[in-house]
């Protein structure tokens, strides 16, 4: 397809950010970089604790040089087991300045879930939070882990503040549950023996493995994505590219409140604002939202990333609205679909836009992304990001023309090569021509602007006619009593398929009935929703993105 795209671009953005990307040969190279350009200024902030580039260099490198010290080599895979707490950067670029691949672990997986991404990793060492001490445990006997760093959530907050944490932690709030692994060190002694240690810089290229992040697993068994350095380089160089003409060096402040371990945050927020030298706000537990509030009340944020079920619940807290919003530039929401009610609520509480944008594991994440100033709210994914092409094809690998519906096709320098020891599912993710199949159902428009529509899987078959979830949710959404909405197809004997919603209500004086004219006044019949069940809570991904699957 004709990159159209190109000549609606925002002024100051290349379309092509090849030079940029070469001129780093690893994700090191670029973390060495800023942490020599901004030693004295702060790069993250945990509950009230401030770590500087230069600490963070110093401890990272210590950490490389335990790693190679106890026989982690280039290749290797180190699994981190953490939440956004500093030992997160600390680890994770510790890890990649040793060689290693980083093996992200989502903290809430049960023991078989854990079991199955250790042991098809091969992870040798992990670095684990004392929380899920207990689930590794349970996993430890299948997997090849011979090394375990265990850290508790204080142990980088200073002796003082540490300790109470982790008294609130291990027995106010009783969030550890017993545990017994053998021969554990602290992520402490683990820097200490480091620090006497010799490291011994290892020569990256954008060829090798920097992180395995799997995906997959609401589908399927999960299946880790390879994610070269050079797909980070060149993500974080695209995403650079596309904020750089809204931020200034060294004065950003971006709040995490998406987990590290996540590809959006991961690229997003920590490398991409690790380049512009920002500090970064971590977000321990994004679900206690007067907290999360809280802390943003601490600090001049500029930036924030989410997905809509966050935003949503911020605005739905009257404390947000208090919040000093005259420093926030960057409002970026991705994951799910961010819903147009949220967006124009987010506009006229804090006076800026929330730009959507789109990607997935495999492409690292970034695809599309909005103009980060754009106010009108119109669905669109955004423009796809430089150095990127888009197709949009049929089920037979055909492309369309602009405005036809088709499986969303994407190739560019951030496309992972494939699945770890899945060469059959890398075959089936790409079409000949290396284009890589998303799943998701999209349009381009005649400038360049792209529209998803959902997943393929996702899809409602009602008599034949396709029905988009996302559609019958964003019509819920706007119904003043509802707080959230999600569409499934359910079973029936007459049209196949019809659509059932499921609603989080703001007034319990909502009724099925009203639901269901509401939508109706606004939605084909076929479209509407044949019946409405009123649930507490949804099921939910780590980042808060509502399964879809587990409500059928």
């Amino acid at each position: 397809m004709e990159r159209i795209w190109l000549d609606h671009y925002p002024p100051g953005i290349p379309g092509d950010i090849t030079e940029q990307a070469n001129a780093y040969s690893s994700l090191v190279a670029m973390f060495e970089e800023s942490c020599a350009r901004f030693s004295g200024a702060t790069a993250y902030i945990s509950m009230g604790t401030r770590m500087s580039y230069g600490e963070l260099d110093a401890h990272s490198r210590h950490f490389a040089a335990w790693l190679h010290a106890i026989g982690v080599q280039k290749g290797d895979r180190v699994a981190l087991m953490l939440p956004n707490v500093l030992q997160y950067p600390i680890c994770l670029f510790g890890a990649l300045r040793a060689g290693a691949v980083v093996v992200n672990t989502n903290p809430l997986y049960t023991p078989a879930e854990l079991t199955h991404q250790l042991a098809d990793s091969g992870a040798t060492t992990i670095i684990i939070a004392e929380n899920f001490a207990a689930t590794l445990e349970k996993a430890l006997p299948n997997t090849a882990i011979r090394h375990i760093v265990v850290t508790s959530i204080g142990e980088m907050l200073g002796t003082v503040k540490g300790a109470i944490t982790n008294l609130v932690v291990r027995h106010v709030k009783k969030l550890v549950p017993a545990w017994k692994l053998p021969g554990t060190i602290s992520l402490k002694q683990a820097l200490k023996a480091g620090k006497n240690a010799r490291y011994t810089p290892v020569t990256l290229t954008h060829g090798d493995l920097a992180c395995l992040q799997y995906t997959g697993g609401t589908t399927g068994v999960a299946k880790g994505a390879m994610l070269t350095h050079g797909n980070l380089v060149s993500n974080l160089c695209q995403a650079h590219a596309w904020v750089k003409p809204y931020t200034t060096e060294g004065k950003e402040c971006i709040v995490t409140a998406l987990p590290m371990y996540h590809i959006f945050a991961l690229t997003a927020n920590c490398l991409t604002f690790m380049k512009l030298g920002a500090q970064n706000l971590l977000v321990i537990n994004a679900r206690d939202i007067p907290d999360l509030i809280k802390n943003m009340g601490k600090v001049k944020f500029t930036a924030i990333t989410g997905v809509n079920t966050l935003f949503n619940a911020l605005l739905n807290n009257p404390e947000f609205s208090k919040l000093d919003f005259s420093s926030l530039r960057i409002t970026l929401g991705g994951g799910m679909a961010v819903q147009e009610v949220v967006a124009q609520r987010w506009l006229r509480a804090t006076g800026k836009p929330l730009a959507q944008a789109y990607g997935l594991t495999e492409t690292s994440p970034a695809v599309t992304i909005n103009p980060l100033d754009k106010v009108t709210f119109d669905g669109s994914i955004g423009l796809p990001v430089p150095s990127t092409e888009i197709s949009i094809r049929n089920d037979e690998g055909k492309e369309l023309a602009l405005g036809e519906s088709g499986e969303i096709c994407v190739r560019g320098p951030q496309v992972t090569p494939g699945y770890w020891n899945r060469p059959d599912e890398t075959a089936k993710a790409f079409d000949p021509d290396g284009f890589l199949r998303t799943g998701d159902i999209g349009y381009v428009n005649n400038e360049g602007y792209i529209f998803i529509l959902d997943r393929k899987k996702d899809m409602i078959l009602v008599s034949g006619f396709n029905v988009y979830p996302n559609e019958v949710e964003a019509v819920a959404m706007q119904h003043p009593d509802v707080r959230e909405a999600a569409a499934i197809g359910v079973p029936d004997e007459h049209s196949g398929e019809v659509v059932k919603l499921f609603v989080i209500r703001k007034n319990d004086t909502l009724t099925e009935e009203a639901l269901i004219k509401h939508c109706r006044s606004m939605l084909t019949g076929y479209k509407a929703p044949k019946s409405v069940e009123f649930r507490d809570d949804f099921p939910r991904t780590n980042v808060g993105k509502i399964l879809r699957r587990e409500l059928r």
